[in-house]
């Protein structure tokens, strides 16, 4: 019996001097863990620190162990001697692995109401210096943040981007970073999904850092724009470094619309542009856009002013060269006329040079264009027709219909039966072509000339695209005497200036003039011209 209880209390002080030999191993280990432990808080405000550059305070710490890491609350990362912190972070979970503390990883990182403030371009008060870290995370999520860049024009909201989810995977310095974001776009409003690659970061040369990936731009509303409406949707993909990011893809906006106009039409692009993402500048290698049935190429820039001190807060300008040689006159006329109709049609050619200057002006006032164009085997619409049918048949000679003498069947069949041997008159246009400039809503036309049956002219005058009112003045050249472009007193009053033109040997010139509106033109004889009696076309 005493064997017995003697060897049981042997193998309990066995058991008991085990137990406190691992306790107190395992107390040298925790100690020794203590010192290296990588989510003590000086340690994790060091790595946050070094990673961004900036002095990073917490109003709170603590560590957890099962699984190992820690929560911060009230994170701020801020830089210098800038009194906004770059980054606010209410809070910052850390977890990792026991496993991870051998392999240097963290599982993953959530911060909870992040908000990024980037200053103006030219304005940060030093240059951004990232250290590299042996730390690999294996995923960072930061949903629900919020991204704002200054603006250097004074007093000039920042512009927001709220990202509704945003996952990062692989984040460190030994290759890229995966992404995928969804965020939505303040200009012009949308959500914007897009996922890919980044990094490593470039630490010498930032504007050097790969990037590449796919996007798709949804519900974009083109309304924020002074003077246009639409919703614009857009897919494409992207590939290259910081400074110069090659992007291809197409947009479509089955509902672009110039709001003066109120003519709705689908707008379908092709496009290859490259963008500066460090100066936020897009290049517009080539755009082939199609609506109804014409076709445009366009290349051009949305950059920064020449002088290019990012401090003058003018934002960016647009200068685009727009050509075709498969476009239609109508339309291009009924994108800025209200009329259901354009007054004219047919094959055009242009080539032109747009800018569109920043600012909070209307789009019909600041956008500047300076082009030529050229419309073959262009027609009238009936109403315009009529008009130019008047100057058109005195120059041959024939007669003019009047349509208010038809007032009853018998005298239509007599009407019918003078004119049965005539020919209807013709309603093309030849060799429609001229300068164009707009200025302030005002189209000024240059060098205008074209040919109708009998006649030709030259042209010179103005159109507002905000009124619609037409000022065009110039000479028409006819194969006729001036006196047979017209009817009634106004022929027996031209009778008596036959005279005054008989010396001109080609045709007789007429002095003429188009005013009125878009909608209602107006075309007659301008005899107060002297000018343009003494010039021909």
């Amino acid at each position: 019996m005493r064997s017995a209880i003697h060897g049981r209390g042997t193998g309990n002080r066995k058991l008991l001097s085990a137990t406190i030999v691992l306790g107190l191993i395992f107390f040298a280990l925790a100690l020794a863990l203590r010192h290296w432990w990588p989510f003590r808080q000086p340690a994790i405000i060091q790595n946050l620190s070094e990673a961004g550059d900036s002095q990073v305070t917490a109003r709170s710490f603590r560590e957890t162990y099962f699984p190992p890491g820690c929560v911060l609350e009230g994170v701020a990362f801020r830089r210098g001697n800038d009194a906004k912190p770059l980054i606010t972070i209410d809070r910052l979970t850390i977890v990792g692995s026991y496993h991870g503390l051998i392999s240097q990883s963290v599982n993953q990182i959530t911060a909870d109401g992040m908000h990024v403030f980037i200053p103006a371009f030219g304005t940060a008060s030093q240059a951004f210096h990232t250290s590299p870290s042996k730390i690999t995370i294996n995923e960072i999520i930061a949903n629900g943040s919020t991204v704002e860049f200054a603006s250097s024009a004074p007093n000039k909201e920042p512009l927001r981007f709220d990202v509704r989810e945003a996952s990062l995977k692989n984040v460190g310095w030994n290759g890229p970073l995966a992404y995928q974001v969804r965020v939505h776009n303040p200009e012009p409003p949308g959500e914007v999904t897009a996922q890919g690659k980044f990094g490593v970061w470039n630490k010498d040369n930032p504007g050097n850092t790969p990037i590449s990936g796919q996007y798709k731009f949804e519900q974009a509303d083109l309304s924020i724009y002074e003077g246009i409406t639409g919703t614009l949707s857009s897919t494409g993909q992207f590939g290259g470094k910081l400074s110069h990011i090659d992007i291809s893809g197409s947009t479509g906006t089955p509902d672009f619309e110039v709001k003066e106009s109120g003519h709705p039409v689908q707008l379908t692009t092709k496009f290859s542009a490259y963008v500066d993402a460090m100066k936020g500048d897009t290049f517009l290698n080539h755009v082939d856009a199609d609506f109804w049935n014409t076709h445009l190429v366009a290349q051009g820039s949305i950059a920064g002013s020449a002088d290019g001190d990012g401090k003058s807060g003018k934002g960016k300008i647009a200068l685009i060269e727009l050509h075709s040689n498969k476009a239609r006159i109508e339309d291009l006329l009924r994108l800025f006329v209200k009329a259901n109709r354009a007054p004219m049609s047919g094959n055009v050619t242009l080539q032109a040079r747009v800018e569109i200057p920043p600012g909070e002006e209307q789009f019909l006032k600041k956008v500047k264009l300076q082009g030529a164009f050229g419309i073959s085997g262009g027609t009238f619409s009936e109403t315009t027709q009529q008009n130019v049918d008047k100057l058109s048949a005195g120059a041959r000679r024939e007669k003019i219909k009047d349509p208010e003498k038809d007032k009853d069947d018998k005298n239509k069949d007599k009407n019918k039966e003078q004119t049965k041997d005539q020919p209807d008159l013709e309603t093309v246009l030849t060799d429609l072509k001229g300068q164009v400039s707009l200025l302030n809503a005002t189209a000024h036309f240059s060098d205008l000339s074209f040919g109708v049956p009998g006649a030709a002219a030259r042209m010179q005058g103005t159109y507002n695209l905000l009124n619609h009112k037409i000022d065009l003045r110039g000479q028409l050249k006819v194969d006729t005497k001036i006196s047979d472009t017209t009817t009634g007193g106004k022929a027996f009053l031209l009778k008596m200036m036959d005279p005054f033109f008989k010396k001109k040997r080609k045709g007789e010139v007429v002095p003429v003039r188009i005013s009125g509106t878009y909608e209602h033109p107006s075309f007659g004889l301008d005899l107060d011209d002297n000018k343009a009696k003494q010039k021909s076309p």
